[in-house]
């Protein structure tokens, strides 16, 4: 019998590479690992700039779709000016007839050109209210119409690319109160 020493003394070549060969294979397991790591390491990097890129487009997105919401917001006053103009004077008046019809002309260059930029009316009258576009000024009874109905719309509202720039200010149906029967017997 034939130890292990004996073997490794009479051929110290086969001892040598045997020892290099689990070196070796400790080695390959080694790289094998950091090759891995290496590779999961770079398909996150990949996934957070993917993400990064996404989130500057949506951001970009964003700011074209509602950079003008501002100067939008500004110009309102305008329209509600105009209209309420038009609203207070007399269409059957002829000494102003001229001066309302370029008040109507200039009303709907203004409104036109605020639809090609998105900027859309809200004008909700006789609709349901909708706390999310409409700011309710006011509650009035009404048996005409259901209750929580816009009645009336003292301000239009105005929605950027869908977006709400300005609530419709309106007032809200409620249903009558009932009247108590008379305390003297009579009905």
């Amino acid at each position: 019998m034939v130890d292990e020493q004996t073997l490794d003394n009479s051929n110290p070549e086969a001892a040598q590479a045997a020892e290099t060969g689990e070196d070796l294979r400790a080695r390959i397991l080694q790289l094998e690992e950091q090759l891995a790591a290496a590779q999961d390491q770079a398909l996150r990097v990949a996934a957070d700039l993917q993400n990064v890129r996404r989130r500057a487009e949506l951001d970009v997105e964003k700011a074209h779709k509602f950079a003008l919401e501002k100067f939008a917001a500004d110009l309102l006053p305008v329209v509600d000016s105009i209209e309420r103009g038009l609203e207070l004077s007399n269409p059957d008046d002829e000494s102003i007839k001229g001066v309302r019809e370029g008040m109507q002309l200039t009303l709907k260059l203004l409104v036109d050109t605020l639809k090609r930029y998105q900027v859309d009316a809200l004008d909700p009258h006789g609709a349901p209210f909708n706390a999310e576009h409409h700011q309710a000024m006011a509650l009035q009874e009404s048996a005409h119409v259901e209750p929580n109905s816009v009645l009336k719309v003292f301000q239009k509202g105005y929605l950027l690319n869908g977006r709400l720039l300005r609530p419709a200010m309106v007032v809200v149906s409620k249903a009558p109160a009932e009247t108590p029967p008379s305390s003297d017997g009579q009905a």
